[in-house]
Formats: C-alpha cells, structure tokens, sequence
C-alpha cells in the first residue's frame, strides 16, 4: 500500500514544518512508550501500595494517549503524518526500557519517575527547538511538559521515606 501525496497544506515554511514536525513526531512515540510502559506495569505491580500504585498507572496511561492524540492532531492540522506504528515507538523513542515480568511497586514507582523525567528533559528540547519555527506547537508541548512534570512529581514524592 502507498502512501497519499501530502493533502494537507501547512501554514509553515519548509524549513519550519520539517523542524517542528520532528518535534511532534518525537514527541508522539515518546508519549505512545509511556503509554504502553505505565500500562504494562499496571498489569505487572505487585505490593504493598499495589492499588495506589495501580490506579495511579491507569491515570499516567490515561493522560499519555490523549497527550499523544493532541500531539498527532496537530501535526496533521500542519500537513506532517504522524507515525505511531508500533514499529516506529520501537526505534526511536528515547524513554528507558520497562522489562516484562512482575514488578515491586516501589520499582514501577522508580521506573516511573526515570521515565517521566526523560520525558520532561526532551519535551524542553523540543520547545527550545520550536521556539523559532511554529508558537502554537510550542505551546502544546509547555502544557504537556506542564502536566508530565506534575505526574513526575507525584510519582517521585512517593520514594521519600517517612
């Protein structure tokens, strides 16, 4: 099968649309991974703090797809088809490896907080790098930077021992 010609026109320059495009689409299978690795420990955490642990997992995966449906929406609205093929996540998302198997919960919580600030330090890359090239996907990329390091956070205020 072969892909359409581009039928979406862009309101940015060449140059704009490839540098602002890049930026989406990493962000896209960046926010697809954490989707896939807050699921995956969802299903795999056991412990103590299991329930916690797991509904606070269902609401990571919750905030990442639509994150990731906001992120793909805009890069079509700029004329740039998104990836999210599995295939794609597999080879060039840049957050850590999440292992198959059972999982303590205090090592999901590790696992979770190492992912978020990954996150957190490419999305800061990919706003300096639209800063020039299109305001409104840099602007869609601070509220997500906004939230993810919220749930950075939340998730590391739970490896302070009392």
């Amino acid at each position: 099968m072969t892909a359409t010609k581009a039928p979406i026109t862009s309101p940015l320059g060449d140059s704009e649309q490839d540098i602002t495009g890049k930026a989406l689409q990493g962000t896209l299978v960046d926010l697809i991974d954490l989707h896939l690795m807050a699921k995956q420990a969802h299903w795999n955490v056991v412990g103590r703090f299991f329930r916690d642990v797991h509904l606070q997992l269902d609401e990571l995966v919750t905030a990442a797809r639509n994150f990731a449906d906001d992120v793909a929406e805009r890069a079509a609205a700029l004329g740039i088809s998104a990836d999210g093929r599995a295939s794609a996540v597999a080879e060039t998302s840049g957050l850590p490896r999440f292992d198959p198997g059972w999982h303590t919960d205090r090592d999901v919580i590790v696992a979770m907080v190492e992912a978020l600030a990954t996150l957190s330090r490419r999305l800061r890359g990919r706003i300096d790098e639209t800063d020039k090239t299109d305001l409104v996907s840099q602007d869609l990329l601070i509220s997500i930077a906004q939230e993810i390091e919220k749930s950075h956070w939340m998730w590391q205020a739970q490896l302070t021992e009392s």
